[in-house]
């Protein structure tokens, strides 16, 4: 007798909103050196989570799953601050290594290269 598996199909995280709400952190981090500070620790944790070569879907997919981790680095490195500010720039900023990501946007498919 054959078992038959079930698998739920995989959701992704929308690419362009968390590319957004990045931005967003990283330009409410700037000026503030708790954020700073902060942002630094949780970009330290994003590289050794996803590693050398990325892409951006892999990083808004990691965010889709949650963030607590995320929330426990900056409230050991600047507590009381708001979190999500500093957890959005430092995803702004390991978004920009990416293999697809090139001049301040997410290369897709069939863009010309210049």
């Amino acid at each position: 007798m054959r078992r038959r598996t079930l698998t739920s199909p995989a959701v992704t995280y929308p690419v362009d909103l968390a590319l957004d709400q990045w931005r967003m952190g990283q330009n409410r981090v700037i000026g503030d050196p708790d954020l700073a500070d902060a942002s630094d620790a949780v970009l330290y944790e994003l590289r050794k989570r996803l590693g050398g070569v990325f892409y951006v879907a892999e990083l808004a997919d990691l965010y889709g799953e949650g963030t607590d981790w995320a929330s426990e680095v900056v409230q050991r490195h600047a507590q009381g601050t708001d979190s999500s500010w500093a957890i959005d720039a430092a995803f702004s900023r390991y978004a920009r290594q990416a293999a697809d990501f090139a001049g301040g946007r997410m290369q897709r498919a069939g863009d010309d290269e210049d």
